[in-house]
């Protein structure tokens, strides 16, 4: 339900319809997503208390209850051009091979692995 609506095929759109008359309180989680990711995106700190407000009487009142709690946080994610998206790329990726190799080598063949050096 957070993709956009022209990738969805025709069945999974008669579906998503279904669910939404069946369940109105999930459009409006599904707004209140959206509204999330657009303010982040287009970094309009001013509509974040307007969207804690209309998010914690929802769905999504936990994920608002965690804005909350680190609005400092939050907030200058939202204003800060910085982003440690690379960094957790890499992580990420060196976790994998770390695992794919569970059992199979030292410290050295990793290094080899992640650096292509050896």
């Amino acid at each position: 339900m957070t993709f956009g609506r022209e990738r969805l095929s025709k069945a999974e759109t008669i579906t998503i319809a279904a669910i939404e008359d069946g369940v109105p309180l999930l459009v409006e989680a599904r707004e209140i997503i959206a509204a999330f990711q657009t303010m982040v995106r287009k970094r309009s700190l001013a509509d974040l208390e307007p969207w804690v407000e209309a998010a914690r009487s929802s769905l999504v009142a936990s994920f608002a209850n965690g804005v909350i709690k680190d609005k400092a946080a939050v907030s200058a994610a939202i204003t800060s051009p910085w982003s440690n998206g690379q960094t957790e790329g890499q992580i990420t990726k060196l976790k994998l091979v770390k695992r794919q190799m569970y059992g199979r080598g030292k410290l050295d063949l990793l290094q080899a692995r992640v650096i292509g050096t050896g």
